[in-house]
């Protein structure tokens, strides 16, 4: 754990320099806007460590995998948001000295990332190699107004000297992802063109092997300002070429105690939204349009757009400043990384912040994010994230029959970009299957709060029904326990991988089914002419598959231990060495630090499981059932998943355990913050954020929503003065406050 983020409502400050962790800060101070991403690296060059980064919302890349012949149905490839061309670049040298903070002497140094206008502003003070004392002020943003733009503001001013500088912007398209599996670079030049004070340069990925994926044409380009004082200058350029590469260098003279200011717009344009024929005159207009708008309005135009998203989506906490940076900037990421414009996006693990887990779709999706944006955005924003689904239910279809399923069951990949399976791990693509439950469940917990129920007959049904069928086939009959069983799964506690009966997964199964019958049943009634399409085109046998899945619904498998009255996570669970994680005397994390052998036999779980499932389900339980549960697999979880302490949040408010729900909430608000698990340098846990705003509405707000109307049952921690929140259900937006005296729920319009 870090400690080296100061403590601040509304911004994340780093205060002097910290180049152990540079790669941590440059996740945590990312900036986005729904259409592309960019680390928080520094302008200039920077030869300590850093991880360069600038991420273009859809456009990825296959990178090869290697699995042995007999893995049939293995997919061919990890496919991965790549690392596109970086637009923020500067190159600074000064009297024949290149700047480098890597080089220099930090004399002061502070970097902030403003949440509430959604800038990253850097100060410092620094005395290069040959003794010139200088002062560097940057400030950018990705444009929340012009959502294919960003802007930087760079300026330097002598303190001790005056003399000579030569400014290099620049667009550099010879990158790379550091976890490339063969070191591969996955871009190609297109063009480069220079003019005047512009510069664009086209890099297109390269062809792939396999013809579904398409290859990626983007267009960045930049347009430079100077000023010294209040005067602009126009410098004379000199065009700089290389492969992927476009330039300019400028000499400007130095004025001791005056700043320089060098002012980069730029833009980035993909062939998701533009054809690649119409690039260059598309960023041409585009470039130009955000030049003359100039830094300020630009500036002002992003800030306004954050405004409007934070008089909506803002969590108040009095008496915690700790707790209130966490929430906050939570939010924020979560709010700079999808928008709900497009429903062909998604949302990545690690969203514009980094390349682990390839920025591809997981099933944290409709598990932790939907309720977010439910509540959070306008109705179409969670509607795209389901319709998301809907558009590659053929391709789930694929996937499932080349696993040898048939007859229209779906199996929705564990990780995709266009539907296709792309994860790289065994056991996760083979056995994860879990997957499909939280896609049928996030069509419920869709309906069910917003009252929607014309989205079944639109998408949700032929969904349901396609993992209905999977479910059906996944299972079989067991004549040892007179019930249908589910072999050789993984459930959401990945430190167990081919057990049989996760109770998690054949509930979720279970749940499943009985929801697509009652799901056919009201499309089958109240819009018949529909339900006769769906089933011609699906080919539905009604009296065959619903008294099929009515057998599996009745007798289906689910691990129960009669002696501790709890459900078993899987079959072969009390075969272990029950301990508490306070038994652990070596050091954890432990998927850092033990064999991965040892870590399949104990006893310990990564994330919620069996709570998992009766978090979605509260009401199939009583609290005497949750509580059992609860006290049994808690002590022996290690939280080593960033999806595991909402979870546990949650239950543990409905249990009146405030000190556990804090303990919690603290480390999901400040998991990457604090840096919990070790792994914030190569990005953010975006997804994981949702479950911290569902920690504090869910949890301490005791949000529920039933029978078409939304309930509350706040609790307040002992450490808060009182915390307010607001929601929007079903075109109402209403706040609630929470203080020592009680809590109030008013509508806002």
């Amino acid at each position: 754990m870090k400690d080296y983020i100061k403590h601040d409502e509304w911004c994340i400050i780093e205060e002097g320099f910290h180049p152990e962790h540079n790669e941590i800060t440059e996740s945590l101070m990312s900036l986005g806007n729904g259409r592309m991403g960019q680390r928080g690296n520094f302008e200039e060059k920077y030869s300590g460590h850093t991880l360069q980064g600038n991420y273009i919302a859809g456009v990825w890349y296959p990178d090869k995998t290697r699995v042995g012949w007999w893995k049939n149905g293995y997919p061919n490839y990890f496919a991965k948001v790549i690392n596109a061309t970086n637009w923020v670049g500067i190159d600074v040298e000064i009297n024949g000295v290149e700047l480098d903070l890597a080089k220099c002497e930090i004399i002061s140094f502070q970097r902030i990332l403003n949440m509430k206008n959604g800038t990253l502003r850097r100060i410092c003070h620094v005395k290069m190699e040959n003794g010139n004392e200088l002062e560097i002020v940057s400030e950018r943003f990705c444009s929340m107004a012009h959502d294919e733009a960003g802007v930087i503001n760079y300026a330097i001013k002598p303190l001790n000297f005056k003399g000579e500088a030569k400014i290099t912007p620049y667009l550099d398209g010879d990158v790379s992802n550091r976890d490339s599996n063969h070191g591969e670079k996955f871009w190609e030049e297109v063009d480069k063109n220079l003019k005047g004070s512009e510069a664009y340069l086209t890099m297109k990925t390269k062809k792939s092997l396999w013809e579904t994926v398409p290859q990626f044409t983007v267009t960045t380009g930049m347009r430079m300002k100077f000023f010294q004082g209040k005067k602009e200058l126009h410098p004379v350029s000199l065009p700089v070429k290389k492969e992927k590469y476009v330039g300019f260098t400028y000499e400007l003279p130095l004025i001791t105690d005056q700043q320089t200011i060098i002012q980069k717009f730029a833009v980035n344009l993909s062939s998701e939204n533009h054809e690649p024929e119409k690039h260059l005159d598309l960023a041409k207009d585009y470039l130009n349009k955000i030049y003359h708008l100039g830094f300020e309005v630009m500036h002002g135009d992003h800030a306004m757009a954050w405004e409007k998203k934070w008089e909506r989506n803002d969590i108040e906490i009095k008496g915690d400043i700790a707790a209130q940076q966490g929430i906050r900037f939570n939010i924020f990421h979560l709010q700079q990384t999808y928008t709900g414009e497009d429903a062909r996006l998604n949302i990545g693990p690690k969203g514009f912040t980094g390349e682990k887990y390839g920025g591809v779709t997981y099933w944290d999706t409709e598990a932790y994010c939907l309720p977010f944006y439910l509540a959070t955005a306008e109705q179409k924003v969670a509607r795209n994230l389901l319709v998301y689904r809907h558009n590659h239910l053929q391709k789930a279809i694929e996937n499932a029959q080349l696993l040898g399923f048939k007859d229209g069951a779906a199996l929705y990949p564990m990780v995709t970009m266009n539907g296709e399976e792309c994860h790289n791990e065994w056991e996760i693509t083979f056995e994860e299957i879990h997957r499909n439950g939280a896609i049928a469940y996030a069509i419920y917990d869709y309906i069910n709060y917003t009252g929607d129920k014309s989205y079944l007959a639109e998408y949700g049904l032929d969904v349901l029904i396609g993992i209905s069928r999977f479910w059906a086939q996944r299972v079989n009959w067991s004549e040892a326990k007179c019930k249908y069983v589910m072999l050789g799964v993984t459930g959401p506690n990945e430190y167990e991988n081919n057990v049989n009966n996760n109770w998690y997964t054949n509930y979720m199964a279970q749940w499943t089914l009985k929801y697509t019958l009652e799901s056919i049943e009201h499309v089958r009634s109240q819009s018949p002419e529909r339900w006769k399409e769906i089933a011609a085109q699906l080919n539905f046998n009604a009296d065959l598959e619903e008294d099929k899945w009515e057998h599996i619904i009745e007798e289906i498998y689910l691990p129960y231990d009669e002696m501790r009255e709890v459900f078993l996570q899987q079959d072969g669970f009390l075969d272990k060495e029950l301990m508490e994680v306070d038994e652990i005397t070596e050091h954890r994390p432990i998927n850092q630090k033990w064999s991965w052998d040892r870590i399949l036999r104990s006893c310990f779980i990564k994330q919620a499981d069996v709570l998992q499932g009766m978090y979605f389900h509260e009401d199939d339980f009583s609290i005497e059932q949750l509580e059992r549960n609860f006290d049994f697999y808690e002590p022996m979880t290690v939280h080593e998943s960033s999806l595991s302490p909402c979870v546990h949040t949650i239950l543990a408010c409905k249990l009146d355990r405030l000190e556990k729900a804090y303990e919690m909430y603290v480390r999901t608000a400040r998991l990457d913050i604090d840096d919990y698990n070790n792994d914030t340098e190569d990005g953010l846990h975006i997804t994981s954020m949702a479950g911290t705003w569902m920690a504090v509405v869910k949890g301490f707000g005791g949000m529920r929503v039933k029978n078409g109307e939304v309930t509350f049952d706040p609790k307040l921690p002992a450490g808060w003065d009182a915390y307010s929140f607001r929601v929007g259900f079903r075109g109402k937006l209403m706040e609630v406050n929470v203080n020592k005296e009680g809590f109030t729920v008013s509508h806002m319009g």
